[in-house]
């Protein structure tokens, strides 16, 4: 099983070329070692910009990006990831993923795609996003390359119990984005609660939450440097909190466009 560096980055949103480059440059010197990015966000470049300013060597950056669903039949895939490795100012990408399935997606005309990208070496892995158990399985029985990864929203208010029993049993690790509900951690009083034992805040608890699960690696986004040390010292939390924080009966999604997979 590919081991994927938690926390990872995560950089939707953060859209100015300068800021993104800084943020990216400021994680990777304080220790981040997973970079998570897309198409779809619009700022490659500066992530790109980010890694070569930073003192860390290329390999021992795990980055990951996304094909926009656009950009999902084959020859699309194959195109648009090589713009992708020129933004990034990379040769290869560590974790390419399916972004959503929507739109362009067929798995039969866009996963050989995606095989044929790990084959010769631009993808080092295969990933795929925002997918149900049911559109898992089709596409594992469709790629020969394994998926490593499946990112989905995921926190202490949407726990993705199926996904997760799936993810543990077939070693396909869920990268969680979403994972300090979107900035709103402080309005969940369990996790207020728990925080006050470990003088931490309660995004920390979020992430230290998801961080004890099997298979699961948490991508909180930040931009300022105490933030981004913040999400990424967080406690390790006792047995019965993690319980605790397990029992919250909530589905409560905050990503939700038209045509995804589960609606």
């Amino acid at each position: 099983m590919t081991e994927i560096p938690s926390p990872g980055l995560g950089t939707s949103g953060n859209k100015d070329p300068e800021q993104c480059a800084e943020t990216v440059r400021t994680a990777l010197s304080l220790g981040y070692r997973h970079i998570d990015t897309a198409q779809m966000y619009d700022n490659e470049s500066g992530v790109g910009d980010g890694i070569a300013a930073a003192d860390v060597p290329r390999e021992e950056v795990f980055l990951a990006t996304k094909v926009l669903p656009d950009n999902l039949a084959h020859d699309d895939v194959l195109e648009s990831t090589a713009g992708s490795l020129d933004r990034l100012g990379t040769d290869y990408v560590d974790l390419l993923y399916v972004h959503w399935p929507m739109k362009a997606y067929d798995a039969e005309d866009t996963l050989p795609a995606f095989d044929t990208l790990y084959d010769d070496g631009t993808a080092r892995n295969v990933a795929v996003s925002n997918f149900t158990p049911e559109l898992l399985d089709e596409a594992r029985d469709l790629l020969d390359a394994p998926i490593v990864a499946n990112q989905v929203e995921m926190h202490p208010l949407l726990q993705q119990d199926e996904l997760h029993e799936y993810a543990t049993e077939h070693d396909i690790t869920l990268v969680a984005y979403a994972p300090i509900l979107q900035g709103d951690a402080d309005d969940v009083p369990e996790l207020r609660d728990v925080a006050a034992k470990y003088d931490a805040t309660p995004t920390q608890i979020s992430i230290a939450w998801l961080q004890g699960l099997e298979n699961v690696v948490p991508i909180p986004k930040a931009t300022g440097e105490r933030h981004l040390r913040e999400n990424l010292s967080v406690p390790e939390l006792a047995d019965e909190d993690m319980e605790v924080i397990a029992a919250i009966d909530s589905e409560e999604r905050l990503i939700d466009p038209d045509g995804a997979a589960w609606n």
